[in-house]
């Protein structure tokens, strides 16, 4: 090899070009396990093309790390031929953390390796009327609880990933703007690094509603022959929030703010928003919005300090008994979810339009007229082939999104996580 100079490379450039193969190698290998599932050796070497020897040097090594340990022989599963030890990914070594603000409560979860859920807990809060200081103070006891679950099991925390409803500056940790919260302009990473003790593992902070969408279009993913490559999610809190995914990744827009599809003005003559203008989308078909056309204001389901399910409970049981008004402001709510939702279709032609949030809670009543909608409203024929879904995430899908993408980064670079041996990262 020569270099653009006409030198040859020195010792120095292929060690690294051989750590740098290496990495990518473990890589290969520890994604192939996560998506075609228990592996023997000799079929991830058949699999992945590479050869016997190196995927048993990097199956050990992903061992040592506690990302992969050693399951069934293939024989015990009904394998034919010779025996050979199968490998599956070990969920108990690495954790991600995720976690969640809101307009009326704070969330966190933490997942394995495996997706499977560490500790989940929510937190009822009135965070629109708490100066950002004191959310941060709540969140970051909820926060160091789920990392000290994750230390509890002999786990390492690959990372902990803020979702907040607003504009996000990913890449400097900033929060520039989250109207229904009255927040602007907030360091939210630096802040919490501050209250967390400036720990190890790195944080990041993400729009809510995108960490959603990444989790809905992995649930979409599960059990699936068709894969799906585009979908948009709307997730309906106070704020509405929407998240895109074309050709299997996130859409962020040329400076990241994409998504704010709850201030999209449909209705001109509609209520004054959280950001100061009229008309948006979430004015009429926001939970807030909902919640006012269905009960009286000392209704208990507008109580903040009950948490949403318990209130969104309440309204499913007067939808069931077929309590007019309730019914009414279901219908109405779904009308304009429809306006909206066919103008997101007749924009990106998503595969499929995912209710997340309340509107998967209240989705019996609400998909019909969306549906309609799109058949009315959507210029190509048959709904230009999307179809509208209920997510099973509920209120969990941003925290889960933000999880996965600490461990994304895992499955991306093994050597983040340490050896068992040294406890460092090599």
């Amino acid at each position: 090899m020569t270099l653009t100079d006409g030198s040859r490379p020195g010792r120095g450039v292929v060690a690294a070009d051989h750590v740098s193969l290496r990495r990518n190698n473990l890589s290969v290998v520890l994604r192939h396990v996560r998506e075609m599932g228990s592996r023997s050796r000799a079929r991830i070497a058949a699999d992945t093309g590479l050869n016997k020897a190196t995927v048993s040097s990097l199956v050990a090594e992903l061992v040592e790390r506690g990302l992969l340990r050693e399951g069934l022989a293939e024989s015990e599963r009904g394998a034919l031929g010779r025996p050979g030890q199968l490998v599956e990914l070990d969920g108990s070594g690495v954790c991600g953390v995720g976690a969640e603000i809101n307009v009326d409560y704070l969330a966190v979860t933490a997942l394995d390796l495996s997706g499977e859920t560490v500790i989940e807990r929510r937190l009822p809060l009135d965070v629109a009327h708490l100066d950002p200081g004191t959310t941060l103070d709540q969140l970051a006891k909820l926060i160091l609880h789920a990392v000290a679950a994750v230390d509890v099991r002999g786990g390492q925390t690959a990372g902990v990933t803020l979702a907040v409803p607003g504009l996000v500056q990913s890449a400097t940790g900033s929060l520039k703007l989250a109207p229904n919260l009255g927040w602007a302009e907030v360091p939210v990473v630096e802040s919490m690094r501050e209250r967390l003790g400036d720990p190890a593992y790195p944080l990041r902070v993400d729009n809510e509603a995108n960490l959603a969408a990444l989790a809905a279009y992995a649930e979409m993913q599960i059990g699936s022959e068709d894969r799906i490559q585009d979908l948009v999610l709307l997730t309906g809190a106070v704020g509405v929030g929407g998240g895109m995914v074309t050709g299997g990744h996130l859409l962020r827009g040329g400076h990241g703010f994409s998504g704010e599809v709850g201030h999209m003005p449909v209705a001109p003559a509609g209520g004054t928003c959280g950001c100061g203008r009229t008309g948006c989308w979430e004015t009429v078909v926001g939970l807030t919005a909902l919640l006012h056309k269905a009960t009286e204001p000392d209704d208990p389901a507008r109580d903040p300090s009950l948490d949403v399910e318990q209130r969104l409970a309440e309204i499913t049981r007067r939808a069931e008994a077929g309590e007019a008004r309730t019914l009414k402001a279901l219908a109405e709510v779904g009308h304009w979810l429809g306006i909206g939702g066919a103008i997101l279709v007749n924009v990106l032609n998503p595969d499929v339009l995912v209710l997340g949030g309340y509107f998967a809670v209240l989705g019996p009543w609400l998909k019909q007229p969306l549906e309609s909608a799109i058949a009315d409203r959507v210029i190509a024929p048959e709904g230009g082939g999307c179809r509208v879904v209920q997510s099973e995430l509920g209120f969990t899908a941003a925290v889960r999104g933000g999880a996965q993408i600490s461990l994304d980064q895992v499955f991306l670079d093994p050597t983040l996580v340490g050896r068992a041996a040294t406890g460092l990262a090599q």
